[in-house]
């Protein structure tokens, strides 16, 4: 496992995490941004490099 995913699996732990507990404390926008956010982060490769 290399820094990259430690970082990213990080990232998308703390985004979810915060997200349940602002969906617990009524806080419905931003825990809908936070699950979004922890979704992207886990679906995207920033590791890819794109030829142009």
């Amino acid at each position: 496992m290399n820094e990259s995913n430690k970082f990213k699996d990080i990232a998308t732990g703390l985004f979810f995490v915060t997200g349940i507990f602002g969906f617990v404390s009524g806080a419905f926008i931003v825990s809908t941004t936070l699950f979004g956010a922890a979704s992207l982060l886990s679906n995207l490769d920033f590791s890819d490099s794109v030829d142009a």
